[in-house]
């Protein structure tokens, strides 16, 4: 095997569970994303932009979707005879078969593949990040500093600090100290989840700690490393950085899409963000149409008005419609005169016409409060809503539903719709 100074191990085998309905049936980093994305083409990207060229994808949470969008990874210029993208799910061994039980113990499951590059350094990504990087500047900090283990960290708000986990360092840099979700905060440079390893030092940890439940590196590998005296530096990443693990955020990261100078630019010729795209025509405006501020995908056909929404490829709008601040995903049907408010619609849904979306006031959602809140109203894919019904904002719907599903026609907010066989 051919030997590669650093590969990349992208970990995206997350459920995802705080999207709720969007990651019923498929992983969190294969959901949809800014019209025509997938969110692990952002991680994916950033590695042939930095010149990683040889990355090793974990998957194990439905991983149909994402296996398919990966392919032999020709979008990303990933499908090399040497290195490429590998995708690699959790396999039998002689003896016992075992899922991957944390972060860390999916990268210790494959130590045979990160040793066949007999690779220098080991980076280490998490699949479900919107953001640019270039990994190779961070890993001419790791060689400068004489580094064992770098950690990318940003600043962030001190009353947000003990949701993360923090590093504390000295003028230059170096790790001298750090804790998993302080309550009482000592530094506001909070761990992004990537790191650069030397090979031998992670493959140490890893053996050393192979063991622990749950191995993962926040806990186990990294206070090893750190007891262990290695030298451990954070790199402070200053660019746009978005964990979409919520549906709040996600609608959020969304919208900032849109914005007349978007924080997060996607039209860099010089860092493109390169994904699987299907062969579609043109999007096609119909006469007395109207898009402002809108993303609209390929092969999109809008009859009626789209206001600050982002529209995904293969979509209708019917005629007579308003979607408004609205996430509406690839292929999915929205009849004539619907009004849509503050949605995320996922793939190949069936919206029926005249059916409002995001009505009234705003009340806790009845079954999961702590998914299903800001105001939105989130359809599950492959859902059907029928003619004529209204829906309030904090629902959620997943399932082919019927007239019979809405009393008097209306679903009250905060209201769960899961028709059976459809499990969250």
């Amino acid at each position: 095997m051919v030997k590669k100074e650093m590969i990349a191990m992208l970990l995206a085998g997350g459920q995802g569970s705080r999207l709720g309905v969007l990651t019923a049936k498929v992983a969190k980093p294969a959901v949809s994303f800014g019209g025509k994305y997938r969110i692990i083409d952002f991680p994916l990207s950033n590695c042939i932009n930095s010149g990683v060229d040889t990355v090793g994808v974990l998957t194990q949470y439905q991983p149909l979707r994402l296996n398919t969008h990966i392919g032999i990874g020709i979008p990303w210029d990933l499908d090399r005879n040497i290195g490429g993208v590998t995708v690699l799910p959790p396999y039998e061994k002689s003896g016992n078969s075992e899922w991957y039980t944390g972060t860390a113990n999916a990268i210790y499951q494959n130590l045979d593949y990160m040793e066949g590059f007999h690779p220098d350094y080991v980076l280490i990504l998490s699949g479900d990040h919107i953001y640019k990087m270039d990994y190779e500047v961070m890993l001419q900090f790791h060689k400068k500093n004489g580094s064992e283990c770098t950690i990318a960290v940003m600043p962030v708000p001190m009353e947000e600090a003990k949701r993360f986990g923090i590093m504390i360092t000295d003028e230059n840099k170096k790790i001298t100290d750090f804790e998993e979700k302080p309550k009482e905060p000592r530094s506001n440079l909070a761990s992004m989840g990537i790191y650069i390893f030397n090979w031998n030092t992670l493959k140490e940890a890893l053996i050393a700690k192979a063991n622990q439940p749950h191995l993962d590196f926040g806990r186990h590998v990294i206070p090893y490393c750190h007891e262990k005296g290695a030298p451990m530096y954070a790199y402070e990443f200053n660019g746009y950085w978005k964990d979409v693990g919520t549906l709040q955020s996600y609608w959020e990261a969304n919208m900032e899409l849109i914005d007349i100078v978007p924080e997060f630019n996607m039209y860099e010729e010089y860092w493109k963000i390169y994904t699987k795209s299907e062969i579609l025509p043109p999007q096609y405006l119909a006469p007395g149409s109207a898009v402002e501020r809108s993303i609209i995908g390929e092969g999109a056909e809008i009859y009626g008005a789209v206001y600050n929404s982002v529209v995904g490829c293969g979509v209708t709008v019917g005629k007579g419609c308003v979607v408004r601040d609205s996430i509406v995903m690839n292929n999915t049907e929205i009849g004539d005169g619907c009004e849509l408010y503050k949605s995320i619609v996922a793939e190949n849904v069936r919206i029926g016409q005249r059916v409002k979306l995001g009505v009234g006031e705003e009340t806790f959602n009845n079954t999961a409060p702590h998914i299903y809140n800001s105001g939105l109203v989130t359809v599950g894919e492959k859902s059907v809503l029928p003619d004529d019904v209204s829906v309030g904002r904090n629902s959620v719907i997943y399932g082919i539903t019927g007239r019979e599903d809405y009393p008097d026609g209306y679903l009250v907010p905060g209201s769960t719709l899961m028709k059976a066989g459809d499990e969250e």
